[in-house]
């Protein structure tokens, strides 16, 4: 599987500045960039380390910046911008091409007639990255020199180096050519090494380097970075250089072999999809999703719980969440056809389940979890259930299954933060200054959306665990009635959110302010959760039988059509209406600009997935729904190549914003197509002759 660019893209620092790339390791370390090789975030770098896995992210080596002399020329393929908006050196214009060839940025540069070709990736399981340069056309030699920039901070901050030494220190004649680099006394010591050529430790910080994001961000845009070796070496046609920077003791790397075992990680992952649905024809940007899904699912470990997982939530920010990775469990373990890797991950959040919740956040400071989410714990019963109708895993079943009642007795009794059932059997949550569902941006005590009372998203996921605790108890021979009591009382108080007058449902009822009217896409899912339609399950005791809709075929039609009016666009779903007076249609500024826009307009990608079943269930049309998945397809070329963004602004054209590889988005989209693949129905668009999908043309 490979996406590429050709110089129409990488020759423009403006095109080429706007995509980026990521490499990760599987333990929570990763790296990043532009295409251009410019620095424009303060999160880029080729070795962000986990030095606490999956977190302790640590910028420690930001960039290698190349010359070549050849024929008589010299080539800069760097590129940099300095706080003077100057751009020196400019090493784009020699970029012919970029490929992600499965997960691997490639980089070629026309240099005369020579054509010399970058490679970058990282080895599993390990805090190190690998460099190959290859010369591989060309009249003669070509002399590569590489100076070498490190760092050593948290990869949310930058640096002021001024007053700053660092200790650089040679590598001993019986190791790689190389330098080892302390920060400062106690910090991990890291290396950069080099399997040919010569290597000349130095001291000198670079200061200055422009980051255009992050003052886009609102968020200091300049720092500094340490030039501590350089590198030089002579390349033959069709030899090859290659570097690596680790946090490993030198005479640990495994130099040999390591592209030919990150290509067989890519190449075992699109297997083990393919072996899921021998007879599965996939276009290759589906392909490249099951790549992208896997660079989300990294180990954490957990006293007592061997091969322990999680899930990253976005790169390059965010850290492992409780709501994120039960959303997207589903989309990056069952629709990749490796549910093995979801049973780690739900055994190790079922040891931080407490008084019915799951926690929101993992802190990187390593300081206890936080409760505040209503949905988390609901979202893990409807992980669980997806992953026990692939699998048939009872023994997981059982052994979680007393806390899955935990959880509804918790809600019966009531929880934090007020989170109780009602007597009209709907779930009531929140307080003042606290933030409980997915749209949970929050400035100090302001909370931005607080959604306080009975959220429609909240009530959904509660009737549709209702259902799977049912269903889960009657597949270990336990009591099922109580439950399915419960859930057709949910049901009937779900009613409630059903407006004549505005013809779609209120997004939360029973508010301090009352019924909240504001058109939003959290009413998606009282028609798309899996447990709510009779969607094609495995034949087993652990599918879904007998339920009921919560709405009647009329009203879902309703809330489709509506939704695909007011919010839909080519990326996802606008978090509100744009006729509502609080939307906002630009994502951007400082961090409060940000956060108080964040739910009160942006188009969420993940909740593309959701809107196109819940599509397809109303309309049976498969084709149709498959069509909205077109524009995120194309993204991937786009943004972070090869994988989909977190957010994009609400007004046309959308352009991408938040975090540029999310795990949610990428899941959603692989599950919604998985979903699509097989379901039966008629093949054409049909429903364009009765219905105005205008939000998104």
């Amino acid at each position: 599987m490979t996406l590429h660019l050709g110089r129409d893209i990488c020759s423009h620092l403006v095109t080429a500045e706007q995509r980026e790339w990521l490499i990760t390791n599987g333990i929570g370390g990763y790296g990043c960039g532009t295409v251009a090789g410019l620095l424009t975030r303060h999160y880029h770098g080729l070795l962000v380390a986990a030095l606490q896995p999956p977190l302790g992210r640590t910028l420690l080596v930001t960039k290698l910046d190349e010359t070549v002399l050849y024929d008589n020329e010299t080539y800069a393929l760097a590129t940099n911008r300095w706080a003077d908006a100057s751009v020196s050196p400019q090493g784009y214009r020699c970029l012919e091409r970029f490929a992600l060839e499965g997960t691997i940025p490639t980089w070629t540069y026309a240099l005369g007639d020579a054509l010399l070709i970058k490679q970058i990736w990282m080895e599993q399981g390990s805090n190190t990255t690998y460099l190959r340069y290859h010369l591989s056309r060309g009249s003669g030699p070509g002399r590569l020199s590489i100076t070498a920039l490190v760092n050593y901070r948290d990869h949310h901050h930058t640096t002021q180096g001024k007053g700053w030494v660092m200790e650089v220190d040679a590598l001993e004649n019986d190791h790689p050519r190389g330098v080892k680099v302390i920060a400062f006394e106690g910090a991990t010591p890291f290396y950069l090494m080099a399997d040919g050529g010569l290597c000349t430790p130095t001291h000198a910080w670079y200061e200055g380097y422009d980051l255009a994001v992050e003052r886009h961000r609102g968020i200091t845009p300049h720092d500094d970075h340490l030039h501590c070796a350089t590198f030089r070496a002579k390349l033959a046609v069709g030899q090859s250089l290659m570097l690596v920077a680790t946090t490993a003791a030198p005479d640990t790397v495994q130099w040999a072999g390591a592209l030919e075992r990150q290509q067989a990680h890519d190449r075992h992952c699109i297997e083990d999809w393919y072996a899921q649905a021998p007879a599965r024809r996939a276009p290759p940007w589906v392909e490249q999703l099951v790549l992208a899904a896997d660079q989300f699912i990294v180990a954490r470990p957990v006293v007592g719980e061997a091969n322990s997982k999680t899930v990253i939530a976005g790169y390059p920010w965010f850290g492992d969440w409780g709501r994120d990775t039960m959303i997207a469990l589903p989309g990056l373990t069952v629709a990749t056809g490796r549910p093995s890797l979801a049973r780690p991950i739900l055994r190790t959040f079922a040891q931080y389940l407490d008084q019915g919740m799951l926690p929101n956040l993992f802190p990187e400071a390593g300081t206890a979890p936080e409760y505040n989410t209503v949905d988390a714990a609901l979202w893990f019963v409807e992980a669980i259930r997806v992953y026990v109708a692939a699998t048939q895993d009872r023994a997981l079943l059982k052994a979680l299954f007393p806390a899955l009642v935990e959880v509804v007795r918790w809600h019966q009794q009531g929880t934090r933060y007020h989170i109780h059932l009602d007597d009209d059997g709907l779930i009531y949550a929140g307080q003042p200054g606290v933030q409980l569902t997915w749209m949970d941006a929050k400035i100090g005590d302001w909370v931005i959306t607080p959604r306080i009372g009975k959220p429609i998203e909240i009530n959904a996921l509660w009737y549709n665990a209702l259902l799977s605790l049912a269903q889960f108890s009657e597949a270990l021979g336990q009591p099922s009635d109580d439950y399915r009591l419960l859930a057709e009382q949910t049901r009937q108080g779900l009613q409630r959110f059903w407006s004549d007058y505005l013809g779609y449902c209120y997004d939360v009822i029973d508010g301090p302010d009352g019924d909240d009217p504001s058109l939003r896409p959290n009413q998606i899912f009282a028609v798309a959760l899996p447990g709510l339609s009779p969607w094609p399950q495995p034949s087993s005791q652990t599918s879904l039988r007998s339920h009921r809709p919560i709405f009647s075929p009329q009203r879902q039609k309703a809330v489709v059509d509506r939704v695909a009016q007011a919010l839909l666009t080519s990326y996802g779903l606008r978090s509100l209406s744009p006729h509502h007076p609080d939307y906002a249609g630009h994502y951007g500024g400082d961090p409060v600009q940000r956060d108080s826009h964040y739910h009160q307009g942006p188009v969420w990608g993940w909740l593309m997935g959701p809107f196109v079943q819940a599509h397809w269930q109303v309309y049976q049309d498969p084709v149709a729904a498959r069509s909205f998945l077109a524009p995120l397809a194309d993204h991937l070329l786009s943004g972070c190549i090869g994988n989909l963004n977190e957010i994009f602004d609400g007004d046309m054209p959308h352009d991408p914003r938040g975090t540029f590889a999310q795990a949610w988005t990428v899941a959603e989209l692989l599950r919604a197509w998985c979903l699509l693949e097989q379901a039966p129905g008629p093949k054409s668009m049909q429903y364009h002759r009765d219905s105005r999908h205008r939000g998104h043309h």
